[in-house]
């Protein structure tokens, strides 16, 4: 176990897919979340790991977060920006206090933690992969908020690119679709899932495992001369307009 990996958002989901992957692969990992009872539940079991309680929308945080990851690890190779927060609602609905809890962590945070961890990583000549989404490529209905974070967190990732691959720094980020995990399972209705099956080419929602192989793709070596991308692991719901079902239909 050479190499160390910081995962925020880690107690849960992606962040825990993404985690338990980058174990098989023989890294060592630091779990970042600010929920402190459910990163327990999800570190304790894990050998590897590092359990770090913080709040990556906060800089004080965010510094302490990282000394303890390179006091316990003593390197950063891969920085992945998983953790974010999805409220959603009418744009006529969305005040300027839910505007700001959404992008606090969701862009706030990718800022942050990308800012302490940059010369740790210029040691390594490490990755950073940011986690935006699907909302962030095409818009939606009731997401002015999170699809606009998550669009900001593209655009940052390619500028990071732009200024710190000449330190060997590589930059990407994975843009999600539809992925089942419990909280999309818990709030999407039953006409809500059938007509993201009618968007998806592939027909079907993404699983957390499937996300978190992109992820570790891209931090990896073997994604060594990738950089400034957006992977949008979706099923093809980026690439498709309307009539797919149409085209089931015959």
């Amino acid at each position: 176990m050479d190499k160390v990996a910081i995962v925020t958002g880690a107690a849960r989901g992606i962040g825990l897919a993404t985690t338990d992957l980058f174990l098989e692969m023989g890294w060592r990992v630091a779990m970042v979340d600010r929920d402190g009872h459910e990163l327990a539940l999800a570190a304790g079991p894990r050998e590897g790991v590092l359990a770090v309680e913080r709040d990556v929308s906060d800089p004080k945080a965010v510094d302490a977060m990282t000394r303890d990851v390179l006091a316990w690890g003593g390197q950063i190779d891969a920085l992945i920006n998983n953790a974010g927060v999805a409220e959603f609602g009418p744009v006529g609905d969305t005040d300027f206090a839910m505007w700001r809890r959404v992008m606090e962590t969701n862009l706030d945070g990718v800022f942050l933690c990308t800012q302490a961890c940059t010369d740790a990583l210029k040691a390594t000549r490490g990755s950073i992969v940011n986690i935006a989404s699907i909302s962030g490529l095409r818009a939606s209905t009731l997401r002015v908020a999170y699809g606009t974070s998550k669009a900001a967190v593209i655009q940052l990732s390619k500028q990071h690119s732009a200024e710190l691959g000449e330190f060997g720094i590589r930059v990407n980020c994975v843009a999600p679709g539809p992925v089942r995990t419990k909280l999309a399972m818990a709030v999407h209705s039953q006409e809500i899932i059938d007509a993201y099956h009618d968007a998806l080419p592939l027909n079907r929602y993404g699983s957390e495992r499937e996300i978190a192989e992109a992820i570790c793709f891209l931090a990896s070596d073997k994604a060594s001369f990738v950089t400034g991308q957006v992977l949008a692991a979706d099923g093809g719901f980026e690439a498709t307009g309307v009539g797919l079902p149409a085209l089931r239909k015959t």
